[in-house]
């Protein structure tokens, strides 16, 4: 009987001690210890990397032809990396086509006119870095002025050394490779999505 009633008293303070300190905390101070859920408000310091500097997530690109899924460099292009999760999360690349299809180059899109002239509007400063262009290599189009790009990238169909260093390299294909040479001019890209 003692032990019971010991056990009881215990158990009352235990619900009077957690009803103190969640009353110590305002709803505020708790959601801003809350990890972000809302992926449009993923940053590049957000991302895992790898030993390679690849992040655990990917962004895959939906085509008629199949997917493409690719990881970011978040450390050497963090303004870029961030931009571009961004604009994939409110859906800005659905449905864009590709405009500019080199044949052992380059595939190109990112504008939403198909003129290869448009943008989604915020020009982004140069990031260049030490990254290669290999095959799969995903990096921001520009114009003659470094800090020019904006939403268009290519993806490198092929080694490419004379862009390195000219361009912002900020991703690299890990699958559908054999998708990316299906790519014709004006294919339509149906979805992009950033997965966690």
């Amino acid at each position: 009987m003692r032990a019971k009633k010991y056990l009881t008293n215990i158990y009352i303070a235990s619900l009077v001690c957690l009803g103190l300190i969640s009353g110590c905390f305002k709803d505020d101070d708790l959601k801003s210890q809350a990890p972000i859920s809302d992926s449009s408000q993923i940053r590049a310091q957000d991302l895992i990397v790898d030993k390679n500097g690849l992040s655990t997530q990917t962004i895959t690109l939906k085509t008629v032809h199949g997917n493409i899924s690719f990881k970011l460099y978040p450390k050497k292009a963090p303004n870029t990396v961030t931009r571009i999760i961004e604009l994939v999360n409110q859906g800005f690349y659905d449905g864009v086509k590709f405009h500019r299809v080199v044949k052992n180059f380059v595939v190109q899109a990112g504008d939403p006119t198909g003129t290869g002239s448009g943008g989604s509007g915020k020009k982004l400063k140069a990031e260049f870095n030490d990254i290669q262009h290999i095959r799969g290599t995903v990096a921001m189009a520009r114009t003659t002025d470094p800090d020019s790009a904006d939403s268009q990238f290519y993806i490198s169909l092929t080694t490419v050394p004379h862009l390195d260093r000219k361009y912002t390299v900020f991703g690299q294909v890990i699958n559908g490779l054999d998708t990316l040479e299906k790519i014709q001019k004006d294919d339509v890209i149906i979805s992009m999505v950033f997965q966690k």
